[in-house]
């Protein structure tokens, strides 16, 4: 039985490493570039145009990851963008799972994408003429900082004392930002809240170690592109077992680095956004964290997926046990999406692909999740944050039995 669960362990590290790991940490690096030259150049746009915004909202928050959608809350919190605007970024916000179906089922993720739009749009301009955000700023209980010049200076001082003694990694003041000032409130909430010590050993890693990651990354690229091709490379003198070692040490690398990264539930927060937009190497160091966060869910449903295959008799029991749920699997799509994070998401996106729901199901989740988005939301106006996610939960519903209904043939 110990060898059985050995291999039902490389398999799951093989097949989650070289089949989407890879590719999701290829597209993320190609999207995170894209994003360093464009330096946040589309939240400017959304500042100026009023009569546009829920639109450019669903536009950001269509892109994979939540880079985008991150950077537009700190802009409602200013009273720059309506509720609206949140409303429709946040159903149009996929998170890091969009990078999964995309490398994994690119027309589903085009449907996915079309309809995320399209509804995140529409929702947003509701919101708005009923003026939903009106009522909701009323309720709202934004925290406020007692005196903010002194505290921003206790703050200062601290991280004058964590990265000054390290001139390259002395940032402190003299970063920009994207949707609000240094040393204003938005600044204390998201950016001094829990500095990163570089003096700790997880951030040497993850600041010097990178490199390695993405080498890890390439190979393993190789090796899933010629498992598309159908090469086998075992039949290769010398190469018996190789895309076994290629996954197993590939998913090694990345737990290591999902552990030092420490990043469990939050796979990015409105400073890492911020960063890789302005830093090329940024960029590098934090899309590996990224990339190695969504890497250890899809490993993790990869895994939980093969021990139940293995203990209930095999993955088509699962599949028809699951498939029999029914409509209780687009529900379940919903509730999963009102967790905060990409984590969740990730797993039942993996799983979809395992074949253990339906599509509807993997639509409403789609439009329930906020990926990182809400996080800096609920940091700065829990309220908002709430009401939002209860405006996207009632969409998502809608949304997930019209699919069901279509997909079944029921309507």
């Amino acid at each position: 039985m110990i060898g059985d669960l050995w291999t039902v362990l490389l398999t799951s590290a093989e097949e989650s490493f070289t089949q989407v790991t890879v590719f999701v940490g290829a597209v993320l690096l190609l999207f995170g570039y894209i994003d360093y030259k464009q330096q946040g150049a589309f939240i400017e746009v959304i500042a100026s145009s009023k009569r546009f915004q829920p639109l450019i909202g669903a536009l950001l928050g269509i892109i994979p990851g939540c880079g985008g959608s991150i950077l537009v809350m700190p802009l409602y919190v200013k009273g720059t963008v309506t509720f609206g605007t949140v409303v429709a970024t946040l159903i149009a916000t996929a998170g890091d799972s969009a990078f999964v179906t995309l490398t994994q089922v690119p027309g589903q993720f085009a449907v996915i994408t079309a309809v995320c739009l399209v509804t995140g749009a529409a929702a947003g301009y509701v919101v708005d003429y009923y003026r939903m955000g009106e009522w909701v700023r009323q309720r709202s209980v934004k925290k406020e900082i007692a005196d903010l010049e002194i505290e921003h200076k206790k703050a200062e001082a601290r991280l004058d004392q964590l990265y000054c003694e390290h001139p390259h990694d002395c940032r402190s003041r003299d970063l920009s930002h994207i949707g609000h000032e240094e040393g204003d409130a938005i600044d204390m909430l998201l950016h001094h809240a829990d500095p990163l010590d570089p003096g700790r050993l997880g951030y040497k890693i993850t600041h010097n170690f990178y490199v390695v990651f993405w080498i890890a990354i390439a190979v393993g690229l190789v090796s899933g592109i010629l498992g598309l091709m159908q090469v086998d490379l075992n039949r290769f003198p010398g190469l018996s077992g190789a895309i076994t070692l290629v996954g197993g040490a590939g998913t090694l690398i990345v737990l290591l680095y999902m552990l030092f990264a420490k990043r469990f539930i939050q796979a990015q927060t409105h400073e890492d956004a911020e960063h890789k937009l302005f830093s090329l190497r940024e960029t590098f160091i934090h899309n590996a964290q990224e990339t190695a966060f969504v890497g250890t869910w899809v490993f993790a449903a990869y895994l939980v997926f093969e021990l139940a295959a293995y203990f209930s008799g095999g993955d088509r029991a699962i599949a028809a046990l699951l498939a029999s749920t029914g409509f209780a699997s687009v529900m379940l799509g919903v509730l999963v999406g009102i967790i905060p994070g990409c984590g969740p998401q990730v797993i039942f996106v993996s799983l979809y692909l395992k074949g253990m729901f339906p599509f509807a199901a993997l639509l409403a989740n789609a439009v329930s999740q906020d990926g990182d988005a809400l996080f800096p939301l609920i940091a700065m106006d829990r309220k908002a944050a709430f009401w939002a996610t209860v405006v996207n939960t009632a969409v998502a519903a809608v949304v997930g039995v019209i699919a069901y209904l279509v997909e079944t043939g029921l309507g």
